[in-house]
């Protein structure tokens, strides 16, 4: 194993468009899940959230974590006003669909029918749940703190209160829940940090490795 150290960026990734993001989210590349976070705008209309960054966490109760949330997003504007969101797994299947909400963010319309996406009221909270994703989680928020001072980001921490969760899905004789049927991972941009080369963005699947 020939481990290198890069403390720094690089000169040749220096000029390079990176959207914001730091260059280490690149160079390290490391998968994050996928999902569409669900919730209702102060309109009323459905809004949907292609995101990532986020970890689950237990002690008694079972917690989401986002790691990076926008203040001026929508998804930053439910949690802060109406307390209540829905986490939504899509599969290879519908992922399509999903992606499409990025470029049909709109205000003014129901995003979710905007994608030609079906959803029904969550049970323990006001918000939606996408019924062509396998899994949805339905969320309460915890708390929020700033990413670090003066950020317009801020880490989400939301409570798991209600599951939905397709037995095709959970079955592992059926469709399971892991590899091209199952959970999807943000792959975002792999970059060589020595010679600059770019990977394309791309969506992954998760092959278990059984061990003793």
């Amino acid at each position: 194993m020939n481990k290198k150290q890069f403390c720094s960026i690089p000169d040749n990734l220096k000029d390079m468009e990176l959207w914001g993001f730091n260059w280490l989210e690149y160079v390290t590349a490391i998968p994050s899940p996928l999902v569409l976070v669900t919730g209702y705008k102060n309109n009323g209309l459905a809004n949907a959230t292609m995101d990532s960054w986020l970890c689950f966490s237990s002690e008694n109760d079972f917690y989401c974590i986002f790691g990076s949330v926008n203040k001026y997003s929508h998804m930053y504007e439910i949690a802060q006003n109406q307390k209540q969101l829905v986490i939504n797994f899509p599969d290879k299947d519908v992922i399509g669909k999903c992606m499409s909400t990025i470029e049909n963010n709109r205000y003014d319309k129901d995003e979710l029918a905007l994608a030609g996406l079906h959803y029904q009221n969550g049970s323990k909270v006001n918000a939606p749940v996408v019924d062509e994703c396998f899994l949805s989680l339905e969320c309460e928020v915890a708390w929020e703190k700033r990413l670090f001072d003066g950020s317009d980001h801020f880490v989400l921490c939301v409570k798991v209160v209600n599951v939905w969760f397709d037995e095709e899905h959970y079955s592992a004789d059926k469709l399971g829940r892991y590899g091209e049927s199952g959970y999807l991972y943000n792959i975002h941009s792999p970059l060589n940090p020595e010679t600059g080369e770019r990977e394309p963005y791309c969506v992954g699947a998760v092959n278990p490795i059984k061990t003793v």
